[in-house]
């Protein structure tokens, strides 16, 4: 089965920059694609040295970015600095978006997406110096639900190491169809795509994942839109994750991914640039 995802996308528009590539189809894949898509990953991760250690995924997302080895992250302490510097806050989303409780996840932890495609709460990879998730909202009005939105910023070892985030990622989208999220949350039908620095309108990242679908929730119900988009740039992974409700159209909610990314992508681009 073949599934159609549109092209859209503009300068700081990562997530809603869509899909040459579909890397899963509506009906899923089948095991050894997601080794295929490891092993493309980490051919593209050998592709430029990584000015800290490591090697990386491709170009540098713009020709004037140009990062500062002593502005990189070396340790833990100095990788929560740079995430409270770059991960979105409420107003990276727009008007109206709010905190939701508890507002801020447990830097002690990351989700893992276990073999039986539910998602937990584990200790951070040995590759992660720190990582960080936000949760937000679009509070409930007349005739329309909450929109559920989450940010999270990881910061790695190496370049190398945040490539092979980002091809996992791949492979979990392949392997798992269909997710639970929480307790009473689930998302399916998915689609999901990738695109590197320069392929298409992609300029803001060296690598790019999107992925849409359907979002039940034994709350608010469902089907309603789900769109997450992730990008990599240096040892970094930013991304963002949009939930639906009743009355909210896709577009009201790929525009408040878009958004948080792109505040994200300019932070952290303006965190590590070598000064002139």
């Amino acid at each position: 089965m073949t599934c159609h995802v549109p092209l859209r996308g503009a300068r700081y528009g990562l997530p809603l920059a869509l899909v040459t590539v579909l890397l899963v189809g509506c009906s899923g894949a089948e095991d050894d694609r997601g080794e295929t898509a490891k092993r493309d990953a980490s051919t593209r991760a050998s592709a430029n040295p990584d000015p800290g250690g490591g090697t990386g995924s491709g170009p540098s997302p713009e020709e004037t970015f140009v990062p500062d080895p002593a502005r990189l992250p070396k340790t833990p302490a100095e990788a929560r600095d740079l995430i409270d510097r770059v991960i979105a806050d409420p107003d990276s989303f727009g008007p109206g978006v709010v905190k939701r409780s508890p507002y801020e996840s447990d830097p002690a932890t990351w989700p893992v997406l276990g073999e039986d495609c539910v998602w937990q709460q584990r200790k951070p990879a040995s590759s992660v110096l720190a990582t960080l998730t936000r949760s937000f909202e679009v509070p409930a009005e007349p005739g329309k639900g909450p929109v559920r939105l989450g940010a999270v910023v990881t910061v790695h070892r190496t370049r190398e190491d945040a490539t092979w985030e980002m091809a996992e990622s791949i492979e979990e989208s392949m392997r798992c169809p269909t997710q639970q999220l929480s307790e009473g949350e689930q998302i399916g039908s998915m689609i999901a795509g990738a695109l590197l620095g320069g392929e298409g309108m992609q300029t803001t990242s060296e690598d790019s994942l999107n992925e849409m679908g359907e979002y039940r929730s034994s709350e608010l119900g469902g089907p309603h839109h789900y769109f997450w988009a992730q990008a990599q740039t240096l040892q970094f992974t930013v991304a963002v994750t949009g939930k639906g409700a009743k009355g909210r159209t896709e577009r009201e909610i790929d525009e408040l991914v878009a958004q948080a990314q792109s505040a994200m992508l300019v932070r952290l681009e303006s965190a590590v640039e070598k000064q002139s």
